[in-house]
Protein backbone atom coordinates (compact mmCIF):
# COMPACT_ATOMS: atom_id res chain seq x y z
CA UNK A 1 0.00 0.00 0.00
CA UNK A 2 2.79 2.38 0.88
CA UNK A 3 4.65 1.59 -2.32
CA UNK A 4 1.44 2.00 -4.24
CA UNK A 5 0.73 5.35 -2.63
CA UNK A 6 4.29 6.46 -3.20
CA UNK A 7 4.09 5.51 -6.85
CA UNK A 8 0.78 7.32 -7.18
CA UNK A 9 2.24 10.41 -5.53
CA UNK A 10 5.23 10.32 -7.87
CA UNK A 11 2.93 10.18 -10.87
CA UNK A 12 0.92 13.10 -9.52
CA UNK A 13 4.13 15.03 -8.88
CA UNK A 14 5.33 14.42 -12.44
CA UNK A 15 2.01 15.62 -13.78
CA UNK A 16 2.20 18.65 -11.55
CA UNK A 17 5.70 19.43 -12.84
CA UNK A 18 4.54 19.10 -16.43
CA UNK A 19 1.58 21.35 -15.78
CA UNK A 20 3.77 23.78 -13.93
CA UNK A 21 6.23 23.93 -16.83
CA UNK A 22 3.41 24.33 -19.30
CA UNK A 23 1.88 27.05 -17.17
CA UNK A 24 5.21 28.85 -16.90
CA UNK A 25 5.73 28.61 -20.64
CA UNK A 26 2.26 30.02 -21.22
CA UNK A 27 2.92 32.89 -18.82
CA UNK A 28 6.18 33.69 -20.57
CA UNK A 29 4.38 33.62 -23.90
CA UNK A 30 1.99 36.29 -22.70
CA UNK A 31 4.92 38.71 -22.49
CA UNK A 32 5.36 38.59 -26.29
CA UNK A 33 4.04 41.63 -28.19
CA UNK A 34 0.58 41.28 -29.67
CA UNK A 35 0.37 41.01 -33.47
CA UNK A 36 -0.32 44.33 -35.23
CA UNK A 37 -3.96 45.30 -35.45
CA UNK A 38 -5.70 47.10 -38.32
CA UNK A 39 -5.22 50.35 -36.42
CA UNK A 40 -1.46 49.71 -36.13
CA UNK A 41 -1.16 49.29 -39.90
CA UNK A 42 -2.49 52.76 -40.67
CA UNK A 43 -5.51 53.52 -42.81
CA UNK A 44 -6.79 53.85 -46.37
CA UNK A 45 -8.26 57.21 -47.37
CA UNK A 46 -11.08 56.70 -49.85
CA UNK A 47 -11.88 59.90 -51.75
CA UNK A 48 -15.03 59.96 -53.88
CA UNK A 49 -17.41 62.89 -54.30
CA UNK A 50 -20.35 60.53 -54.89
CA UNK A 51 -21.76 59.56 -51.50
CA UNK A 52 -23.47 56.29 -52.43
CA UNK A 53 -20.52 54.87 -54.37
CA UNK A 54 -18.12 56.00 -51.65
CA UNK A 55 -20.06 54.27 -48.87
CA UNK A 56 -20.68 51.09 -50.89
CA UNK A 57 -17.00 50.77 -51.78
CA UNK A 58 -15.91 51.38 -48.19
CA UNK A 59 -18.28 48.68 -46.92
CA UNK A 60 -17.09 46.33 -49.66
CA UNK A 61 -13.43 46.79 -48.74
CA UNK A 62 -14.22 46.18 -45.09
CA UNK A 63 -16.39 43.13 -45.87
CA UNK A 64 -13.54 41.58 -47.88
CA UNK A 65 -11.19 42.00 -44.90
CA UNK A 66 -8.79 44.65 -46.12
CA UNK A 67 -6.01 44.77 -43.52
CA UNK A 68 -6.37 48.48 -42.75
CA UNK A 69 -9.12 50.78 -41.61
CA UNK A 70 -10.94 52.74 -44.31
CA UNK A 71 -11.90 56.39 -43.82
CA UNK A 72 -14.03 58.11 -46.45
CA UNK A 73 -13.87 61.68 -47.72
CA UNK A 74 -15.73 63.60 -50.40
CA UNK A 75 -12.68 65.60 -51.47
CA UNK A 76 -9.00 66.27 -50.85
CA UNK A 77 -10.01 69.33 -48.83
CA UNK A 78 -12.12 67.23 -46.46
CA UNK A 79 -9.21 64.85 -45.91
CA UNK A 80 -6.87 67.80 -45.22
CA UNK A 81 -9.22 68.96 -42.46
CA UNK A 82 -8.95 65.53 -40.80
CA UNK A 83 -5.21 65.18 -41.43
CA UNK A 84 -4.21 66.59 -38.02
CA UNK A 85 -6.12 63.82 -36.24
CA UNK A 86 -5.52 60.93 -38.64
CA UNK A 87 -2.04 61.60 -39.99
CA UNK A 88 -0.79 60.49 -43.41
CA UNK A 89 -2.58 57.38 -44.76
CA UNK A 90 -0.90 54.21 -45.99
CA UNK A 91 -2.62 54.75 -49.33
CA UNK A 92 -5.31 56.83 -50.99
CA UNK A 93 -7.94 55.30 -53.25
CA UNK A 94 -9.28 58.08 -55.47
CA UNK A 95 -12.40 57.36 -57.54
CA UNK A 96 -12.09 59.35 -60.75
CA UNK A 97 -15.29 57.98 -62.29
CA UNK A 98 -15.44 58.20 -66.08
CA UNK A 99 -12.39 60.44 -66.38
CA UNK A 100 -10.82 61.42 -69.69
CA UNK A 101 -7.22 62.11 -70.63
CA UNK A 102 -8.20 65.62 -71.76
CA UNK A 103 -9.74 66.57 -68.39
CA UNK A 104 -7.18 69.12 -67.20
CA UNK A 105 -9.08 69.86 -63.99
CA UNK A 106 -8.98 66.18 -63.02
CA UNK A 107 -5.28 65.94 -63.85
CA UNK A 108 -4.55 68.96 -61.67
CA UNK A 109 -6.62 67.46 -58.83
CA UNK A 110 -4.74 64.15 -58.96
CA UNK A 111 -1.35 65.89 -59.14
CA UNK A 112 -2.29 67.97 -56.08
CA UNK A 113 -3.45 64.82 -54.28
CA UNK A 114 -0.18 62.97 -54.98
CA UNK A 115 1.83 65.89 -53.61
CA UNK A 116 -0.41 66.39 -50.56
CA UNK A 117 -0.35 62.79 -49.29
CA UNK A 118 3.29 61.96 -50.12
CA UNK A 119 4.87 59.54 -49.36
CA UNK A 120 1.57 57.61 -49.29
CA UNK A 121 0.66 55.64 -52.42
CA UNK A 122 -2.20 56.96 -54.56
CA UNK A 123 -4.36 54.47 -56.48
CA UNK A 124 -6.91 55.73 -59.01
CA UNK A 125 -10.17 53.88 -59.60
CA UNK A 126 -11.77 54.68 -62.95
CA UNK A 127 -14.46 53.58 -65.41
CA UNK A 128 -12.19 54.57 -68.30
CA UNK A 129 -9.75 51.99 -69.70
CA UNK A 130 -8.63 54.06 -72.71
CA UNK A 131 -4.86 53.63 -72.97
CA UNK A 132 -4.01 57.35 -73.26
CA UNK A 133 -5.97 58.07 -70.09
CA UNK A 134 -4.17 55.28 -68.22
CA UNK A 135 -0.75 56.55 -69.33
CA UNK A 136 -1.57 60.17 -68.50
CA UNK A 137 -2.81 59.29 -65.00
CA UNK A 138 0.18 57.01 -64.28
CA UNK A 139 2.42 59.85 -65.44
CA UNK A 140 1.09 62.02 -62.60
CA UNK A 141 2.85 59.79 -60.07
CA UNK A 142 0.05 57.46 -58.96
CA UNK A 143 0.99 53.92 -57.93
CA UNK A 144 -1.99 52.16 -59.45
CA UNK A 145 -4.76 52.49 -62.02
CA UNK A 146 -7.70 50.18 -61.28
CA UNK A 147 -10.56 49.82 -63.78
CA UNK A 148 -14.00 49.61 -62.17
CA UNK A 149 -14.64 46.38 -64.10
CA UNK A 150 -12.36 44.33 -61.81
CA UNK A 151 -13.48 42.54 -58.66
CA UNK A 152 -13.03 44.11 -55.24
CA UNK A 153 -10.42 41.43 -54.41
CA UNK A 154 -8.29 42.68 -57.31
CA UNK A 155 -8.77 46.24 -56.06
CA UNK A 156 -7.49 45.22 -52.62
CA UNK A 157 -4.48 43.48 -54.20
CA UNK A 158 -3.73 46.63 -56.21
CA UNK A 159 -3.79 48.75 -53.05
CA UNK A 160 -1.52 46.27 -51.24
CA UNK A 161 0.92 46.26 -54.16
CA UNK A 162 1.02 50.07 -54.19
CA UNK A 163 1.66 50.20 -50.44
CA UNK A 164 4.52 47.71 -50.88
CA UNK A 165 6.13 50.02 -53.45
CA UNK A 166 4.88 48.37 -56.64
CA UNK A 167 2.74 49.77 -59.41
CA UNK A 168 -0.54 48.27 -60.60
CA UNK A 169 -1.63 48.56 -64.24
CA UNK A 170 -4.52 46.46 -65.62
CA UNK A 171 -3.56 43.60 -67.93
CA UNK A 172 -5.65 45.05 -70.75
CA UNK A 173 -3.62 48.27 -70.63
CA UNK A 174 -0.31 46.39 -70.78
CA UNK A 175 -1.49 44.61 -73.92
CA UNK A 176 -2.69 47.89 -75.42
CA UNK A 177 0.70 49.46 -74.72
CA UNK A 178 2.32 46.66 -76.72
CA UNK A 179 0.01 47.40 -79.63
CA UNK A 180 0.60 51.16 -79.30
CA UNK A 181 4.38 50.70 -79.40
CA UNK A 182 4.18 48.13 -82.18
CA UNK A 183 5.99 45.50 -80.12
CA UNK A 184 5.86 42.22 -82.06
CA UNK A 185 4.75 39.04 -80.37
CA UNK A 186 7.55 36.72 -79.36
CA UNK A 187 6.14 33.77 -81.24
CA UNK A 188 3.39 33.16 -83.71
CA UNK A 189 0.18 31.72 -82.36
CA UNK A 190 -1.60 29.07 -84.39
CA UNK A 191 -5.15 29.81 -85.45
CA UNK A 192 -7.53 28.79 -82.69
CA UNK A 193 -11.11 27.67 -83.02
CA UNK A 194 -13.03 28.99 -80.06
CA UNK A 195 -16.75 28.67 -79.57
CA UNK A 196 -18.60 31.97 -79.33
CA UNK A 197 -18.83 31.49 -75.57
CA UNK A 198 -15.11 30.75 -75.25
CA UNK A 199 -14.28 33.82 -77.35
CA UNK A 200 -16.32 36.05 -75.03
CA UNK A 201 -14.65 34.58 -71.95
CA UNK A 202 -11.17 34.82 -73.51
CA UNK A 203 -11.71 38.52 -74.22
CA UNK A 204 -12.94 39.04 -70.66
CA UNK A 205 -9.76 37.39 -69.35
CA UNK A 206 -7.74 39.69 -71.57
CA UNK A 207 -9.41 42.64 -69.83
CA UNK A 208 -8.43 41.23 -66.42
CA UNK A 209 -11.97 40.44 -65.29
CA UNK A 210 -12.62 38.03 -62.41
CA UNK A 211 -14.64 34.81 -62.83
CA UNK A 212 -17.49 36.24 -60.76
CA UNK A 213 -17.80 39.29 -63.03
CA UNK A 214 -17.60 37.21 -66.22
CA UNK A 215 -20.31 34.88 -64.92
CA UNK A 216 -22.55 37.84 -64.12
CA UNK A 217 -22.06 39.45 -67.54
CA UNK A 218 -22.71 36.22 -69.45
CA UNK A 219 -25.48 35.03 -67.12
CA UNK A 220 -23.66 31.78 -66.33
CA UNK A 221 -22.64 29.93 -63.19
CA UNK A 222 -19.12 30.61 -61.95
CA UNK A 223 -18.37 26.86 -62.13
CA UNK A 224 -19.30 26.91 -65.84
CA UNK A 225 -16.89 29.79 -66.41
CA UNK A 226 -14.11 27.76 -64.77
CA UNK A 227 -14.78 24.83 -67.13
CA UNK A 228 -14.60 27.14 -70.16
CA UNK A 229 -11.35 28.67 -68.88
CA UNK A 230 -9.79 25.22 -68.47
CA UNK A 231 -10.73 24.40 -72.07
CA UNK A 232 -9.33 27.72 -73.30
CA UNK A 233 -6.08 27.10 -71.41
CA UNK A 234 -5.84 23.64 -72.96
CA UNK A 235 -6.29 25.01 -76.49
CA UNK A 236 -3.70 27.73 -75.93
CA UNK A 237 -1.25 25.56 -74.02
CA UNK A 238 -1.41 28.07 -71.16
CA UNK A 239 -0.89 27.25 -67.49
CA UNK A 240 -2.75 30.19 -65.92
CA UNK A 241 -5.19 32.99 -66.75
CA UNK A 242 -2.44 35.62 -67.04
CA UNK A 243 -0.77 33.56 -69.75
CA UNK A 244 -4.14 33.24 -71.47
CA UNK A 245 -4.50 37.04 -71.49
CA UNK A 246 -1.01 37.48 -72.97
CA UNK A 247 -1.54 34.86 -75.66
CA UNK A 248 -4.92 36.28 -76.63
CA UNK A 249 -3.20 39.66 -76.86
CA UNK A 250 -0.55 38.16 -79.15
CA UNK A 251 -3.26 36.79 -81.42
CA UNK A 252 -4.94 40.21 -81.60
CA UNK A 253 -1.62 41.91 -82.40
CA UNK A 254 -0.94 39.51 -85.26
CA UNK A 255 -4.25 40.32 -86.87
Amino acid sequence: MIDGNGFYSAIRLDKYDELGAASLQCDLGNDEPDPPTRADRGYIALIDRRTLERECLAHGLDYHHIDRRVFTFSSLGEWQQAKADLGIPSAVLFNAGNCAASDQQLAAEIAELVAAVAPAAVVVLSDNQEINTVLDIIGLGVRGYVPSSVSIDVCIQAISLAIAGGRFIPASSVLNIRELLGVPSRRAMPAMKFTSRQSAIAQALRCGKANKDIASELNLCESTIKVHIRNIMKKLGATNRTEVACKIGDMVCER
